[in-house]
């Protein structure tokens, strides 16, 4: 199924690239500038691979700004970057994949870009060295080596036996691959050595190592933009006061010039229907409801279509939410089928399937996950034993949508002596929850506020993997890992089907996550902005924003 996707996003993606520079021959007016673009999380750092960075909006703003083999395209689908790369298979048991970068292909600082990149990659991933807080693990936990001479343009990666995964092209792509010889810079020595480092296992330098690459990249105003060099088509040249990142084209950028010289990317605030009247904003990629009621302009265009990824109440692990009982009573007063309602969406029961609703996502919806469909105050108390109990649940504020999921979930537990308060603010998400500052966070698949998803329902599954870093529930369950990692490497339907029905009753009982409902986008863009597209995974809209034109 990959296969035909990634042929249909080619012919796709050269019809709209193509077609740009022409539809502006029959307008009047101009291409202009600069282009502002609101997303719906935080712009706290240029990593979108760590915990907090996953969850936020990095990939939305930097997919054009670190590139990779590979990028996500209006389907959700792996898109070959053929100005990166290219990949090659040369074995197929083990799997075997050949990495080859393009000549040509150079940071904005000069620097080469190479394998030691890839190397970077897979060992904050691979889950070997415990310092890196990567969000996840998926396929690249299954790389049994890389065989990569420091400083060159080319990567052997064997996977270990049966361990093909099917979505290998979901790895090192773009977002994915920081520059390692910012690393090297960071801490006085050559490349050569961070990459041999990370071959040999000389822990007390990659310790250092995952410490510069956990906190390095974290965005502020006046940051030193040496630190922060680009492999794509944009750069970052500055960070405001506001938390809004200024993107200008990157001169030494190898592929296609980018068609607006000047992107400003907006994190989301209150004021998203005012700026959209007055026209401060040219292109808003956010969850749906979650500014409110907006009133489309005459002048914009709005598209809303669903995510990949699921709205879910994301249990904490410590104090009395380690308790299956505690979690399950909150879950059986929470009022699921109010909440979808209410988005306009059916409830969602998908944990480990988070692609749109099929014959296959179908397989998680078994018997035992009936019972919390509606509010049951009276078993939620009964399961406490008539015990109270005040739950903390807190999500990325402002948003208007989970704030009346909140309100609806207070109402509907309260007569089972629960006592629900929204406990939220700008910078709730999931170090809150880590941090045993809330007891439930309030967000789509991987405590993000955008969508979340890789676009992988295989790698998305990962989130309730024992030690994943976005397992932000602490689940372990050696039955469940069992069935994730039989995901990543199963293309045959029926056999997923058997998978997911076998963790359905696990995943209810255990009740790590409460799935509420597929999360759904809202895409406005001005009527003169020309090829943005929606996109259902974390990249969003700004998957092609190095081909977006508004005209004036």
């Amino acid at each position: 199924m990959a296969a035909w996707r990634r042929r249909i996003a080619v012919s796709w993606l050269a019809a709209i690239t193509a077609a740009a520079p022409y539809a502006l021959t029959g307008c009047s007016g101009s291409a202009v500038g600069q282009i502002d673009y609101a997303v719906d999380g935080a712009l706290v750092t240029y990593n979108a691979n760590t915990v907090n960075g996953a969850a936020s909006a990095a990939a939305q703003a930097f997919a054009r700004t670190l590139t990779g083999f590979g990028y996500h395209g209006p389907d959700g689908q792996v898109v070959a970057d053929r100005d990166f790369g290219t990949v090659s298979v040369v074995g197929g048991s083990p799997l075997v994949l050949d990495y080859q970068i393009a000549d040509n292909a150079v940071y904005s600082d000069g620097k080469p870009i190479s394998c030691d990149d890839l190397v970077l990659t897979w060992a904050a991933h691979s889950g070997r060295f415990p310092g890196f807080d990567a969000a996840s693990r998926a396929g690249y936990i299954d790389v049994a080596a890389i065989d990569c001479q420091p400083g060159q343009k080319k990567a052997r990666v064997t996977f270990a036996p049966d361990r093909g995964i099917v979505d290998y092209d979901e790895l090192f792509t773009a977002s994915s691959m920081m520059p390692s010889h910012v690393i090297a810079q960071e801490l006085g020595i050559s490349e050569a050595n961070v990459t041999t480092a990370l071959l040999t296992k000389n822990m007390p330098v990659v310790d250092r190592i995952a410490q510069v690459w956990n906190t390095t990249w974290d965005l502020k105003p006046d940051l030193d933009t040496k630190h922060f060099p680009s492999s794509g088509p944009y750069r970052i040249e500055s960070v405001l006061r506001d938390g809004s990142v200024v993107l200008v084209a990157n001169d030494r950028w190898w592929g296609a010039k980018p068609l607006t010289k000047r992107i400003t990317v907006w994190p989301q605030k209150a004021d998203i229907a005012d700026r959209l009247k007055n026209k401060s904003i040219d292109v808003a990629d956010v969850a749906a409801g979650s500014s409110g009621s907006v009133v489309t302009p005459d002048d914009y265009r709005r598209t809303d279509a669903p995510s990949d990824g699921i709205v879910q109440l994301i249990f904490g692990s410590r104090g009395r939410f380690a308790d299956t009982v505690v979690r399950r009573a909150v879950a059986l007063c929470t009022p699921r089928d109010v909440i979808a309602r209410d988005a306009g969406v059916p409830i969602a029961n998908g944990r480990l399937h988070t692609a749109a609703e099929d014959a296959i996502g179908q397989a998680e919806n078994v018997p035992a996950a009936a019972q919390f469909d509606k509010s049951d105050p009276e078993a939620a108390r009964t399961t406490l034993g008539g015990a109270p109990l005040t739950v903390r649940i807190g999500y990325r504020a402002p948003n208007a949508r989970l704030a009346a999921t909140v309100g609806a979930i207070a109402k509907a537990c309260e007569p089972a002596g629960i006592t629900v308060t929204d406990v939220t603010s700008e910078t709730t998400g999931p170090q809150a929850l880590r941090d045993g500052q809330i007891d439930v966070l309030l967000a789509s698949t991987g405590g993000a506020s955008g969508s979340g998803s890789t676009g992988s329902p295989a790698m998305d599954a990962y989130t309730l993997h024992t030690a994943n870093g976005n397992n932000l529930p602490g689940y372990s369950n050696e039955q469940i890992d069992g069935i994730i990692s039989a995901l990543a490497v199963s293309a045959d339907p029926a056999e997923l089907v058997r998978l997911l029905g076998e963790s359905g009753p696990v995943l209810w009982a255990d009740m790590p996550t409460l799935p509420l409902y597929r999360q759904q986008r809202t895409l406005l863009a001005s009527k003169k902005m020309y090829a943005v597209v929606g996109n259902p995974t974390r990249w969003g809209a700004g998957w092609n924003m190095d081909r977006w034109v508004l005209v004036r």
